[in-house]
């Protein structure tokens, strides 16, 4: 015989799973209404974001002129200036040897674009040339009447490159400041808080800010062996600027999925002007199978290791933040996922009740 419900459980069972829900509910609409504030907030949001991983690049230089006497605002000036230099002497590595090779890099693009002529033209296409320039003819005029949207692109293009000049100069202010005052912070905030706050946000604060240190510093290394092992492709295959085209793939390490499609279509199409359409191919393996085993090897473990996540947990955050806010999302997803973690871990150590005190004779009490 089969056993019958009982009903004052399950009424409690029914009664706890809405109260849960009811709750639930509530910590939802409460998150949502903090991600639509952020996102009113964003153009303030963004610069100060991009100060604070700009700083946690810059603070150990800071920090050991500091210790060494030196007052907190020459320590930042001074580092500020030394992290203006080296981002200017970075575009010049790249800029300098492009612009020296550049008469040889437009011969052969010229080049390539004969022989892809002289390709299309044969079989199994048979593109003749009357086929290419009415081809061309009929691109010119879609390009024409398609000016109003071209100019309406152009000025958002303007608008959004103007914005980001604004972003960078507003980011590098606020690390200055951060560099300069950032020890006084936390002690400024205890102060500002009531009661346990005073204790809790500061002690956050302290383990948010490891934790971002320890995410850029483990990008810089997933971008150095991006940089180490592409560059060591491109010299074993006689590819011209294999040093600045290695200082842009570790640059454009930093900037998920965009900044790696961007260096390796540079560093493919300069094989291809260069050495020809088989090097290019193999440019490309390369930069597939080691941009493959960045995003599913170095990475997650790297970033595991340093931030406390599981590798799963590290894929798993870059593939939702992609799919949520696209490039923005895959570079705020880990260090998001890496915070979140540190405060759950904060509260669960306040939320969790003390281990037993040992007994005098070895055994728990």
């Amino acid at each position: 015989m089969s056993a019958t419900l009982n009903a004052g459980r399950t009424r409690a069972a029914l009664r706890t799973s809405a109260r849960v829900s009811g709750e639930l509910l509530l910590v939802l609409v409460a998150a949502a209404v903090v991600l639509w504030v952020l996102g009113r907030m964003w153009s303030v949001i963004w610069p100060l974001i991009i100060g604070l991983l700009l700083t946690t690049l810059t603070w150990p230089p800071t920090r050991f002129l500091r210790r060494r006497g030196l007052a907190p605002a020459l320590a930042a000036s001074l580092v500020t200036v030394l992290f203006l230099l080296l981002a200017a002497g970075t575009v010049a590595l790249i800029a300098v040897p492009v612009a020296s090779e550049s008469g040889e890099l437009a011969d052969g693009v010229v080049e390539g674009v004969e022989r892809l002529r002289e390709w299309a033209a044969g079989p199994p296409l048979n593109i003749d040339d009357a086929q290419i320039a009415g081809a061309f003819d009929t691109a010119t005029a879609r390009i024409q009447d398609s000016a109003g949207a071209i100019a309406t692109t152009a000025v958002t293009g303007v608008s959004t490159v103007f914005s980001g000049v604004v972003t960078a100069v507003l980011a590098l202010f606020l690390m200055f400041f951060f560099l300069k005052d950032g020890p006084r912070f936390l002690p400024w905030l205890g102060r500002q808080l009531p009661g346990r706050l005073a204790t809790d946000v500061p002690a956050v604060a302290e383990r948010c800010w490891l934790t971002l240190g320890s995410f850029v510093r483990s990008q810089a290394l997933v971008g150095l062996i991006d940089a180490v092992l592409i560059g060591l492709g491109l010299w074993i295959l006689d590819v011209p600027l294999v040093l600045p085209l290695s200082v842009l793939t570790f640059v454009s390490a930093f900037v998920p999925i965009v900044g790696a499609l961007f260096a390796g279509f540079v560093a493919v199409l300069i094989a291809l002007v260069s050495n020809g359409l088989t090097d290019a191919l193999l440019v490309l393996a390369v930069i597939v199978v080691v941009q493959q085993l960045e995003g599913n090897v170095f990475q997650p473990m790297i970033q595991s290791r340093g931030l406390g996540l599981h590798a799963a947990v590290v894929l798993l955050a870059v593939t939702l933040g992609g799919g949520l806010s696209g490039i923005v999302g895959s570079l705020l997803a880990v260090p998001v996922a890496a915070l979140i973690a540190v405060v759950w871990n904060y509260l669960r150590e306040q939320l969790s009740d003390p281990p037993p005190s040992p007994r005098a004779d070895g055994s728990s009490a």
